[in-house]
């Protein structure tokens, strides 16, 4: 056994990233729970394993790390072995870094925001901005419009096979399904195939 750590909340999409991930490697591991609402996120000794007071953080033994993206890439990577390929060889290896930067700096803040809006807000008894998720829906509109295209090529956003590239989208993509946005997915043919496709995914079901 690896002795491999998560500390993380099972509500947070960026600890699910790293839970799917491991699922996807069929990796033994130990889950940390940390309690946001008591803010045990910013305090020790969570905050000594990232010192931004976010979860998750990761440890592989002696090996630390926080960020989830990271973390994934480490899990995908180092157990290359193990479960499912999350990678891509080659060029094709460039075309997965270009994939998670548009997730990254494209899709997850604004569909983050969708999240927040419709999903968090009325959780902790907060009104949804009916603006905001109008805002944001049309940014993510444009987004899903470049999906489609390229899905329109290949089966998933990277590759032929699924990538960390689809994987980091499940968790943002699995709460918005249960709010209006899911109708920017359905309206899309492509897009559409591939929420279900990659949503039914045994690892995506398992930190639901």
């Amino acid at each position: 056994m690896s002795g491999i750590k998560v500390f993380g909340h099972p509500a947070s999409t960026a600890t699910r990233r790293v839970l799917i991930a491991l699922h996807e490697k069929n990796l033994d591991f130990e889950f940390v729970h940390i309690e946001l609402k008591d803010g045990e996120h910013k305090k020790e000794p969570f905050i000594l394993r990232n010192p931004f007071g976010k979860v998750p953080a990761f440890e592989d033994g002696d090996f630390k790390l926080f960020e989830s993206r990271a973390i994934t890439q480490y899990i995908a990577h180092n157990f290359a072995d193990k479960g499912n390929n999350l990678l891509s060889a080659g060029k094709d290896m460039a075309i997965v870094a270009m994939g998670i930067e548009i997730e990254s700096h494209e899709f997850d803040p604004v569909g983050s925001k969708l999240v927040w809006e419709q999903v968090l807000k009325p959780l902790y008894g907060m009104t949804t901005d009916k603006a905001v998720v109008e805002e944001e829906e049309a940014k993510l509109a444009k987004v899903l419009d470049v999906y489609e295209y390229r899905l329109g090529g290949s089966k998933y956003l990277a590759a032929d096979h699924f990538t960390l590239v689809d994987l980091h989208t499940i968790p943002v993509i699995q709460y918005l399904l249960g709010t209006p946005s899911k109708k920017l997915f359905d309206e899309r043919t492509h897009v559409s195939a591939w929420v279900a496709d990659i949503t039914s995914r045994p690892s995506a079901q398992k930190v639901l």
